[in-house]
């Protein structure tokens, strides 16, 4: 199968002798959820934008569904869909102005019906005929999504999404970034809300200083690199052992907080339960991929 995104050994360097990407290697699979994460400055956005052919790139390959965005600009725009950090509308239209104009754009003359689905999917249906000033800045995300899926791509590209949105509209947006998933499209999303990659992402690269310093299954990433918070209070203060590895004592030392890991996970349960006596409440998280992230992207 002909992957949704191939980038081979890409470059860009900056006019102030900025080198951005170094020699990066990606491959986003047909029907893929991936998400692209790190710091700021680190790289994500030029990466999209040469993809999405914002911004060029300085040397390197890069292909959509086998379109290489050098010999097949055109070919390549028309299966990709793109929607950018910064919220950019013509205020002098409505809502469905706004979709319909952009759908000239690319050849569709006719696409009222498709276009009316994106306002309902997106709940926009109600504010179809406002000017679209006059939309929140959350009403103003979804119809910058709704204008990157008019002309039906086949990978969308959602540069920080949810940037600034309340958490219901945010879920919302999950929702239906979801479904469109599973309706068949290859999805890229790129997010400082890590939980966001953790819950929505199949695969995930992590980028730093221009570079891929990791790129792997969700989970594989928590298994290799994450590890669990545990916290347990004690009925009365005792020694603990040094297998359970560094802890973290309340004042009072009734309270026991630390991480652990697969390969210790015998020696933590095992002393719970040689003590559960001892022991008057336990809880412990799961692995997180914030975790992961800082692990990975912190310089030493």
């Amino acid at each position: 199968m002909i992957p949704a995104l191939k980038i081979v050994n890409l470059n860009k360097k900056f006019a102030n002798d900025v080198h951005a990407l170094k020699a990066v290697d990606l491959q986003v699979e047909s029907g893929e959820f991936f998400s692209i994460l790190g710091p700021n400055g680190a790289g994500k956005s030029t990466l999209i934008n040469i993809a999405a052919q914002v911004v060029k790139k300085s040397s390197g390959l890069v292909e959509v569904f086998g379109h290489s965005i050098d010999d097949f600009p055109q070919q390549a725009k028309l299966l990709l869909g793109y929607t950018p950090q910064e919220i950019a509308l013509d205020s002098f239209f409505s809502v469905r102005e706004v979709l319909i104009n952009h759908s000239g754009y690319y050849g569709f003359s006719a696409n009222l019906e498709w276009i009316d689905h994106l306002l309902e999917q997106l709940h926009l249906s109600t504010y179809a005929n406002r000017n679209s000033k006059e939309l929140s800045g959350g009403m103003k995300r979804r119809l910058t999504i709704a204008k990157a899926l008019v002309h039906r791509p086949k990978l969308l590209i959602l540069d920080e999404p949810t940037a600034g949105v309340d958490v219901s509209l945010r879920h919302s947006l999950w929702k239906f970034i979801r479904e469109l998933h599973q309706s068949g499209t290859t999805i890229i999303l790129t997010t400082h809300y890590i939980e966001e990659a953790q819950k929505l992402a199949d695969r995930v690269a992590i980028i730093r200083d221009g570079e891929i310093i990791a790129c792997d299954n969700t989970q594989q990433l928590l298994k290799l690199f994450g590890s669990r918070r545990f916290e347990f209070n004690l009925s009365k203060e005792i020694a603990m052992p040094d297998t359970l590895g560094p802890l973290t004592f309340s004042e009072d030392r009734l309270m026991v907080s630390g991480e652990y890991r697969s390969e210790s996970a015998k020696s933590l349960f095992g002393w719970l339960s040689d003590n559960s006596h001892l022991v008057a409440d336990v809880r412990i998280e799961s692995e997180q991929l914030e975790d992961v992230f800082l692990k990975l992207t912190e310089k030493s």
